[in-house]
C-alpha cells in the first residue's frame, strides 16, 4: 500500500505550511481531519476539496457532510472518497476550501508517493511543519468590534472636550488656514493703521496753524 506525502499551504500565507503522509486507500475526510489536527481549527465546518489544475482551477468537488442539494448535483462525499481515486498525476492538486461561512483557501500538492508504510506510525501523521496558522476570529466574540468603537468614541470626546462645532471649520476655512497667527496680524495692521492716522493729524494741525500765521 502507498503512502501519500502532501503538502498543505494556505493561499494568502505562503509561509504557513504543513506536509502530511496519509495512506491511499484513507479518505479525503481522514485528510481533512489531519490538516486541522496541524492548524487548531475545528474539523466540524462545511469544507470541500476540489480537483485541481496546475493553474488551481477548481474541478470536481469532495464535500465534507454534503448537503442534499450538494448529493443531488453528484459532489461526492469525503467520508466515501478514497485519495486513491481522485489521484490521476504524480503531482496531483486539490484546491481546499475551509469554512465556508468564514472561507479559509489552501493549496493541497501531492509532493512525493512513498512505497512503503512504516508499521510504527498510525497515519494520518503530519511530517513537517512551519508557520503558525493564523488565527480564526469567533464572529461572536464582539471583543475585537467593541474596541474600534471605544476608540471612535474616544476621539468624538475628545473633540467634544475642545468645544468643537461643525460650524467652526467655517470659521477656520475663512482663516485660510494661517490660525492664531491671524489674530496677531491683524493687530499690527490695526496699529499701522493708528499711526498713519496719528501722522495725518499732525499734519492737518501743522497746516491749520501755519495758514493762521499768514492770515496774521
Amino acid at each position: 500500500m502507498a503512502i501519500y506525502r502532501f503538502r498543505v499551504s494556505f493561499e494568502d500565507f505562503d509561509e504557513v505550511v504543513r506536509e502530511i503522509d496519509i495512506k491511499s486507500n484513507q479518505t479525503f475526510e481522514d485528510l481533512h481531519r489531519a490538516i486541522h489536527r496541524s492548524t487548531g481549527y475545528a474539523a466540524e465546518k462545511s469544507s470541500s476539496f476540489f480537483v485541481s489544475t496546475d493553474n488551481w482551477i477548481k474541478g470536481d468537488e469532495i464535500a465534507f457532510m454534503p448537503s442534499q442539494r450538494k448529493i443531488d448535483r453528484g459532489v461526492a462525499s469525503m467520508e466515501k472518497s478514497k485519495l486513491s481515486n481522485f489521484i490521476e498525476d504524480p503531482h496531483q492538486k486539490f484546491y481546499y476550501i475551509y469554512d465556508f461561512d468564514r472561507p479559509f483557501d489552501f493549496h493541497v500538492e501531492l509532493i512525493k508517493i512513498i512505497l512503503e508504510t512504516d508499521p510504527n506510525i498510525e497515519y494520518p501523521v503530519l511530517i513537517k511543519s512551519t508557520g503558525e496558522a493564523p488565527k480564526i476570529i469567533d464572529k461572536n466574540n464582539l471583543g475585537t468590534v467593541a474596541m474600534s468603537a471605544s476608540t471612535t468614541s474616544s476621539d468624538f470626546d475628545f473633540l467634544n472636550e475642545m468645544d468643537f462645532i461643525p460650524e467652526d471649520t467655517e470659521e477656520l476655512e475663512a482663516m485660510d488656514g494661517r490660525g492664531i497667527n491671524t489674530e496677531d496680524k491683524s493687530d499690527e495692521s490695526d496699529e499701522a493703521e493708528d499711526d498713519e492716522f496719528s501722522d495725518n493729524e499732525n499734519y492737518e494741525e501743522e497746516d491749520y496753524n501755519n495758514s493762521g500765521e499768514d492770515d496774521y
